[in-house]
């Protein structure tokens, strides 16, 4: 079972390259971030066209979560729960039936800059949530994974100029210690376990010629519960759709799983 992340950075501005990309990748299932739609306005025949069932949790302007299926899925929810005030659509999760089921949470978790301030406090606390549903996923002792756009550095490795990074939101002591206090309750971080070392990013800004001098950052991640992990065969990025006419500012991660 292949299963992409990406964000589209806007699905009215990569309704070309991301037909063309399912096309050549073919992945069973892909979660989507940054649709910037509401429901009714995602274009799901063109997906349905080519063999995926569409699920959709989206918001007008902004933020937007999707999952692309080709396998069927079930017990499809949408919102992280935690916060029943929370009118950002930046959770959508269902269990994808393969050979082995896998439970599939995909994310949009928020930027947080600038900070501090409210949009920073809103990240740490959207964490706080991501947290408890965590210890649910693990507690179920069955393969699952949440996949995403984190927004967060992981480790200095992942930026090719770390130090411009020290007071973003998406590299703050507290955003980082958010992200292993997740981690540590037993999740793999799956692109680390396949592929090590620096210089292996997933979003370059639009700005200064970041795509060019490869001024990337790796924040695209899929952390995966123990029974998952057992399944990982594989974990890359596609840096080189970054390249092409009209491209999103991050690229697609993909896994895949012996599922």
């Amino acid at each position: 079972m292949k299963i992409a992340t990406f964000n589209i950075n806007g699905i009215k501005a990569r309704i070309n390259a991301l037909p063309e990309w399912l096309a050549e990748r073919d992945p069973d299932v892909a979660l989507l971030q940054e649709i910037k739609t509401v429901d009714q306005g995602f274009p799901a025949e063109v997906f349905e066209d080519m063999g995926y069932t569409v699920e959709v949790h989206g918001q007008k302007s902004f933020n937007g979560v999707a999952i692309l299926s080709k396998l069927p899925l079930e017990d499809v929810r949408r919102g992280l729960p935690g916060d029943d005030t929370d009118e950002q659509a930046r959770w959508i999760e269902g269990t994808v039936m393969g050979e082995v089921p896998v439970r599939v949470c995909g994310l949009y978790l928020p930027n947080g800059n600038p900070c501090p301030g409210p949009k920073y406090d809103y990240k740490l606390a959207w964490m706080d949530r991501l947290y408890a549903r965590a210890q649910e996923l693990l507690l179920a002792e069955e393969p699952a994974l949440m996949a995403g756009d984190y927004n967060i550095i992981p480790q200095a490795e992942d930026a090719a100029h770390p130090d411009r990074w020290r007071e973003d939101a998406l590299f703050r002591p507290e955003s980082r210690a958010a992200w292993r206090k997740i981690i540590n309750l037993g999740f793999t971080e799956a692109f680390r376990a396949r592929v090590h070392g620096p210089e292996h990013y997933s979003f370059w800004d639009y700005q200064a010629g970041a795509w060019n001098k490869n001024n990337g950052i790796r924040i695209d991640h899929f952390l995966m519960t123990p029974q998952c992990a057992d399944l990982l065969v594989d974990c890359q990025i596609d840096s080189e759709i970054r390249g092409r006419e009209k491209p999103s500012d991050h690229v697609p991660v993909w896994v895949d799983l012996q599922a």
